[in-house]
């Protein structure tokens, strides 16, 4: 196992044989009509450039529900505390030498909109009471990357900053922090929505109803962004996902021989479906999470052959059913 997945960086297999159908790579005439229009707000500048407490705490009030949910108003004593804060912090040299990269790297959000808009009007045309909430930028101190309510959409840029850039977040592992770039964004926030609908039967605590769970939630983002490569929203590099589906019969045999699928254990659990550089119950040259892409496949089967849309797809709860169904065998 280990000297097939080491190898494969230098062989062409990617083919059509060892991979997913893709979705047709564009929207449809009838999604782009939908009228929905994004319009980012970067509130790191607002914040960033007031001039004094009075200033933020005037900003609190424009902007109740970020403050509330964002910056948890309720935690502080009062408005003016919060405010004192925020000023305090913003003020920092290093948040200041931050924020100023931040806005030399994103001088304007313009691409980012149209994705996003794009996005949701595919959300939309599947879900016609979705709600696009609003969508801010801003400038955590690597606090939050992206945050998400019902609401508000806030995307923490600092975050997104180049990979080799002299700011990055301390406590992210190199192996998951090379996914925050521009091209992972988007199928980040996708990604985010699509838990708002999907069913899962939260009384199944097995490592199958949680590779179908994150399954799902590619295959929705999948859907919604069809011209997106799969490293993108999985998160893998390119010679991971090649190395995946070459491996695909190996990875499958693995779980059926230890009786995988049905396992309740958590720690173990964790091994396939957590974060981790590597599956080394597999092999230290496996990606980690596979679990999570199995998974995937898995329900890309089962949507295949039981022809169903997409509502119909994330509304299944039932794991087994979706396993049984699927029809599914390592290409």
């Amino acid at each position: 196992m280990r000297k097939l997945l080491a190898i494969l960086p230098a062989l062409v297999l990617f083919c059509s044989s060892c991979k997913k159908d893709q979705a047709p790579c564009s929207l449809t005439e009838e999604i782009r009509a939908i009228p929905i229009s994004v319009s980012i707000e970067r509130l790191e500048k607002a914040f960033f450039e007031a001039s004094s407490p009075d200033d933020i705490r005037m900003l609190l009030d424009k902007y109740p529900t970020f403050s509330d949910s964002y910056l948890l108003e309720n935690e502080f004593e009062s408005k003016e505390a919060l405010a004192e804060e925020i000023f305090k912090i913003h003020n920092d040299p290093g948040m200041q030498e931050l924020y100023t990269e931040v806005v030399g790297h994103f001088p304007d959000t313009q691409q980012l909109e149209d994705d996003i808009e794009d996005a949701f009007k595919a959300i939309s045309y599947y879900y016609p009471d979705f709600t696009p909430p609003k969508v801010y930028t801003y400038v955590s101190g690597f606090t939050t990357d992206i945050f998400l309510s019902e609401e508000i959409l806030v995307i923490g840029l600092d975050f997104f900053l180049p990979s080799d850039h002299r700011f990055q977040p301390v406590e992210l592992p190199t192996y998951m922090a090379r996914r925050y770039d521009r091209d992972h964004l988007v199928p980040m926030i996708v990604t985010a929505i699509s838990s708002a609908y999907n069913k899962t039967d939260l009384s199944d605590n097995t490592l199958l109803a949680e590779m179908i769970f994150y399954g799902k939630s590619y295959h929705f983002t999948k859907t919604i962004l069809p011209c997106t490569p799969d490293e993108f929203i999985i998160g893998y590099t390119s010679e991971d996902v090649r190395a995946s589906y070459a491996n695909e019969k190996l990875i499958y045999a693995h779980f059926v021989e230890n009786e995988l699928f049905f396992e309740t254990n958590p720690f173990v659990i964790r091994k396939y479906t957590g974060e981790a550089p590597f599956t080394d119950e597999i092999s230290l040259d496996a990606p980690g999470r596979l679990g999570r892409w199995m998974g995937w496949n898995i329900v890309d089967d089962y949507q295949a052959n039981a022809d169903l849309t997409l509502q119909e797809l994330m509304a299944e709860a039932d794991a087994v059913t979706i396993f049984r169904q699927s029809g599914y065998k390592p290409r």
